[in-house]
């Protein structure tokens, strides 16, 4: 035999191979007692089955080891079952509630999310952006509404139904479920303001959502207060309780006068409120301490933390809400929703 038709030994061996016994959605619909259909909607859109086939299927695959052929589905049907969400940090545990509620709601009819992370640079969504483009999911959930030139105009010209979260707009690219940053920074001067703060300084990341909160609150407190500054550290989000420790360090040695300090983010409250138990300020006797986000430790902190929540379970269902909506061909009744937020006031302030 010569060398031009000799089968390698790799060839020989797929050709040889023995079928592998892999289920089929026939094999597991006669397993069932089913149609390949009745599979299908237990699989993809499990609340159009009956409770009782719906485990009857979900026992079958568990006992078959059933994997389903999602990319084929998505050919065959010409409509992807994948949303993409694309968060700032998967760490980030103020965005978890958020992702949670998607995950658990598009689950419930039939959809998957995948969760990719951007961090806080605008070329590093675009480029990300590009990629999920390209493999054309269902739905698209992004976090804030700041996103580059191109960005919009690639996400717009897709067609993709697209939900914006985090922040508010009157123009979103499609949809939206967010609060205003705005509003978060103005409540929290108004309310220190009334606590009796004439010296207060701003901690924040350097993100553009939470430098919106940090501004406007410098601006609210000018107006109240009469004075031409106010104190602020911005630090390289995402942010850590180090970062208070230090930035409540170095406002104190600037002037040791502080009142009070609006942490635009938890972690960085948290730190706060470590420094000033080890310089021996007392809190909220000493130093008024406000945070951003009502993180779980937030209630547990000692003083226990006086911060503005963010209701992300709700912004999570709103956006999955309106992408299966719109996936499905229905109308969205309510585009924008303004979900706000809440004070919850605790010792720390």
């Amino acid at each position: 035999m010569s060398d031009e038709t000799a089968e390698t030994p790799r060839a020989a061996s797929r050709r040889a191979r023995p079928n592998t016994g892999r289920v089929t959605i026939t094999s597991l619909a006669k397993l069932v007692g089913v149609t390949k259909v009745t599979i299908s909607r237990a699989l993809n859109t499990p609340h159009l089955v009956s409770p009782d086939t719906l485990r009857r299927v979900q026992e079958a695959v568990r006992e078959t080891g059933y994997i389903p052929n999602l990319a084929a589905g998505s050919l065959a049907s010409n409509r992807s079952r994948l949303v993409v969400a694309l968060v700032p940090s998967v760490s980030g545990s103020v965005f978890q509630e958020t992702t949670e509620a998607i995950t658990l709601a598009l689950r419930q009819r039939g959809y998957q999310l995948l969760v990719g992370q951007v961090g806080y640079d605008e070329s590093s969504e675009e480029v990300l952006i590009e990629e999920i483009l390209g493999r054309r999911p269902a739905g698209i959930v992004l976090t804030g509404v700041v996103h580059s030139q191109n960005v919009r105009q690639r996400l717009v010209a897709s067609d993709i139904p697209i939900v914006e979260t985090w922040d508010l707009t009157a123009s979103p690219i499609d949809m939206l479920a967010g609060f205003s940053h705005e509003q978060v920074g103005r409540q929290a001067a108004e309310f220190l303001y009334q606590r009796g703060a004439r010296r207060p300084a701003v901690i924040t990341p350097d993100d553009k959502r939470a430098m919106k909160r940090a501004n406007v609150f410098c601006e609210a407190m000018r107006g109240m207060l009469g004075k031409d500054a106010i104190a602020l550290r911005a630090v390289k989000a995402p942010t850590h309780l180090g970062d208070g420790r230090h930035a409540l360090a170095s406002l104190l040695e600037t002037d040791p006068d502080i009142d009070a300090v609006f942490c635009a983010a938890d972690s960085l409250a948290l730190g706060v409120l470590i420094e000033a138990r080890a310089t021996g300020m007392a809190v909220p006797g000493r130093l008024r301490v406000l945070g951003y986000g009502d993180l779980e430790f937030a209630k547990d902190t000692d003083p226990p933390l006086t911060t503005l929540r963010i209701d992300g379970t709700r912004i999570g269902k709103l956006a999955a809400h309106m992408l299966i909506e719109r996936i499905e061909g229905r109308d969205v009744e309510q585009p924008i929703v303004d979900v706000g937020f809440q004070l919850m006031i605790r010792s720390s302030a």
